[in-house]
């Protein structure tokens, strides 16, 4: 069950080519990525300050479904995106799909994408140091800003992921679930950190894109399907042995 047939279908580079993969497939795009997030900043810091007042309009909405039991409902949702817990879980995950897949390229795609994640979100967090919003925050705040969600970017970064992994799993009903579940909790995360004053609309969605942005090239970067340039280039060698014909 979880070793997915599918995987016949996919290689991964070799371990000579790794570290050019990265450079080209991640890291290249993830200076792109950086440059449009950065960008995006300052523009919430400079001429679009005055968003802040619309988005904290919608923190206070917020505010006021406040009840306990939602207060220690969303604790739980905001968790999930800590550090600990998300490197907790991407440890777990990356060992576990390593040792029952034998495919070290596929195991580590969750790794490279937080890390690449994090990366963006924390030098960005610096660069920018946007204030969270004017409303009373549940959670300890920690030293980055509010400029990107960190907590959001990370559960994206993993859990889409491990929704991409999962698509590769041959039965259907299991394949849905895990596809299903990896997409939801994010979105409880998002909710969660917003409800409890953390973070401002538009950072939870930049953070999200940061995390899907992530996800994405670090499956482009490790992973690759077999397709048919490399049945062509077999044929054509194929072809190159057989003697030419001489009338």
């Amino acid at each position: 069950m979880l070793v997915p047939p599918d995987l016949a279908r996919r290689t991964g580079p070799d371990r000579r080519t790794t570290i050019r993969s990265l450079l080209l497939r991640a890291l290249a795009p993830g200076m792109v990525l950086w440059l449009a997030i950065a960008g995006f900043g300052l523009l919430l810091s400079g001429p679009l300050k005055g968003w802040d007042r619309s988005e904290s309009a919608l923190n206070r909405s917020l505010q006021d479904t406040r009840s306990r039991t939602w207060d220690s409902v969303t604790a739980m949702w905001s968790h999930v995106g800590n550090t600990e817990i998300i490197i907790g879980v991407c440890v777990v995950a990356v060992v576990v799909v390593w040792w029952r897949t034998r495919r070290w390229w596929f195991a580590l795609i969750p790794a490279l994408a937080i890390s690449l994640q994090a990366t963006i979100f924390a030098t960005v967090s610096a660069v920018i140091g946007r204030a969270r919003p004017d409303v009373p925050h549940l959670d300890p705040a920690p030293p980055t800003s509010s400029y990107p969600s960190g907590h959001v970017g990370a559960s994206v970064a993993l859990y889409s992921s491990f929704a991409f992994m999962a698509t590769t799993i041959e039965r259907a009903w299991l394949r849905r679930t895990m596809v299903g579940v990896c997409s939801a909790i994010p979105v409880l995360v998002a909710y969660a950190r917003m409800y409890r004053g953390m973070h401002h609309l538009s950072d939870v969605v930049v953070g999200a894109i940061n995390g899907l942005a992530c996800a994405a090239l670090a499956a482009a970067c490790l992973v690759h399907r077999r397709g048919d340039a490399g049945e062509a280039s077999r044929l054509a060698s194929a072809a190159a042995r057989v003697p030419s014909a001489h009338p």
